[in-house]
């Protein structure tokens, strides 16, 4: 009997100690899998100090933030939607019309102030991301089919209204709002960071934050438990249109024109910052600062290997590469 007794504790000791073990490995993957997207952002970073000698200046810095602000900003309307389980492929083309449209109301024999135009262009936006709000929510269309349709149609206003011409010969106070400095930093820069400030207090800290969450992670549930869902997802899509509202005047600012093939290819480099960001694409999960991180990623890749001289046909093998990995890593959280 004691004999059995010893074998049965022993047998047992080692089941606790295989287990504590399996916990502390699923304890390290989980850290791992957290924290990812941040050790990949310093190795890259690391990398790219070492490889070139231009990188890790003052000056390439401030260069960096003011090249990732504008899809910053983008990408934050971008995390709310997908949060949802949505999706928007309409941010470029809204960015484009609403640059036209403020640009029209900001030229230098205009005579406005400075504020209709940023409050036109604003409206544009805005009212973009409502109606794709309304048709996801409400007209229950595909989030994929609605946006694509508001991405055709939003670029062909943008073509029609300053007839397939960019607007040129705007006044220096609009155009400042790119190219300026506000206490030595770029003002796209300034109002980039203070979007994710006011995104992240929004999200993690608002009653509103919790049902994007819930609505994400089980619409079912979500209704369910009280939440509008429709009221949500509307919300979303509005936020996604009023930022790139703001995307596009701020790039149209920078470059010193309106321009109606303004913002092509920004819902992708937006949609790629949130999902290496780690927010899911299935919805639920997702944050305003790893989408941050994403674009920092983004930025800084761009940056490193233009300084190393690596083609942009490499770059762009390179992030769809990085997009695709982000997906399958998503998805196998998933299963």
């Amino acid at each position: 009997m004691n004999v059995q007794k010893e074998e049965a504790a022993k047998f047992s000791l080692m089941g606790m100690v295989n287990s504590q073990s399996v916990i502390k490995s699923g304890s390290t993957g989980k850290i791992l899998a957290k924290y990812s997207i941040y050790i990949a952002f310093a190795i890259l970073f690391i990398m790219l100090s070492i490889s070139s000698e231009s990188f890790l200046t003052a000056t390439n810095m401030i260069n960096i933030l003011r090249q990732v602000s504008i899809i910053g900003i983008v990408a934050i309307g971008m995390s709310y939607v997908i949060i949802t389980g949505g999706i928007d492929l309409s941010v470029g083309s809204i960015m484009a019309l609403s640059a036209v449209v403020a640009a029209s109301f900001a030229q230098a024999d205009s005579h406005y102030s400075i504020f209709i135009p940023l409050i036109i262009g604003i409206t544009v936006g805005l009212a973009c991301g409502l109606i794709n709000g309304v048709l996801v929510a409400k007209w229950k269309v595909a989030p994929f089919i609605a946006t694509l349709g508001m991405m055709t149609a939003a670029r062909g206003l943008a073509m029609v209204y300053s007839d397939g011409r960019p607007v040129i010969g705007l006044s220096n106070t609009y155009n400042n709002i790119g190219s300026g400095y506000i206490l030595g930093l770029p003002i796209p820069v300034i109002a980039f960071v203070v979007i994710v400030i006011i995104g992240v207090f929004l999200l993690n800290f608002t009653v509103f934050g919790r049902h994007v969450f819930a609505t994400g992670g089980n619409e079912q549930s979500a209704k369910l438990s009280g939440i509008h869902v429709t009221s949500v997802k509307i919300r979303v899509y509005a936020i996604a249109g009023l930022l790139a509202g703001i995307g596009g005047m701020i790039l149209s600012s920078r470059i010193m024109s309106g321009s109606p093939v303004l913002g092509q290819g920004y819902e992708l480099d937006a949609i790629a910052a949130v999902v290496i960001g780690g927010t899911s694409l299935f919805g639920g999960v997702g944050s305003i600062i790893g989408t941050l991180v994403g674009v920092l990623i983004i930025g800084v890749m761009n940056n490193g290997l233009d300084l190393l001289n690596v083609s942009s046909y490499y770059q762009q093998i390179l992030k769809g590469a990085i997009i695709v990995i982000a997906v399958l890593l998503d998805k196998k959280n998933h299963q």
